[in-house]
């Protein structure tokens, strides 16, 4: 991977990612329910007995979230890149499916390891998160054409 496509990611990844979370913030206000993933990671972190500060916590949620939506960008440049799956609509709802399910997983097995459940409505979380993770695809798919 040459530069120029490392900082494609990077931006792409940028504007899929905070898409997603600015909708998964707006599904929390709308619900008042906690479905803020960045806050939901600080959580998970603070209850693995990891040794950070409160402020730490919440600055490693954040991270760990751009991160994984970076890795997320990763998986589709490769799929994109070897034609698996088309740049198209049909294409990014497909992935945002796809990433949704292992979202869902991904959580599932996250709060699992936690010695506590955060107070959430779980079946709603999950729900909104996989709607969230088809707009990510769908705003990821967007910036990818436009580079």
């Amino acid at each position: 991977m040459n530069l120029y496509t490392i900082i494609q990611l990077i931006i792409v990844s940028i504007g899929a990612t905070t898409a997603m979370t600015l909708f998964s913030y707006a599904m929390s206000k709308s619900f008042r329910e906690l479905y803020k993933e960045p806050v939901l990671l600080g959580y998970v972190l603070k209850k693995t007995h990891i040794s950070l500060s409160e402020k730490s916590q919440k600055t490693w949620g954040w991270l760990i979230h751009y991160i994984i939506g970076f890795l997320f960008v990763v998986g589709y440049h490769i799929v994109w890149a070897k034609d698996i799956v088309p740049i198209s609509p049909l294409g990014a709802i497909l992935l945002g499916v796809i990433s949704g399910v292992i979202g869902i997983i991904s959580w599932v097995f996250m709060f699992k390891l936690t010695s506590q459940q955060p107070p959430i409505d779980f079946n709603g979380y999950y729900i909104q998160l996989f709607f969230a993770h088809i707009i990510f695809a769908i705003v990821a798919t967007l910036l990818y054409t436009l580079f």
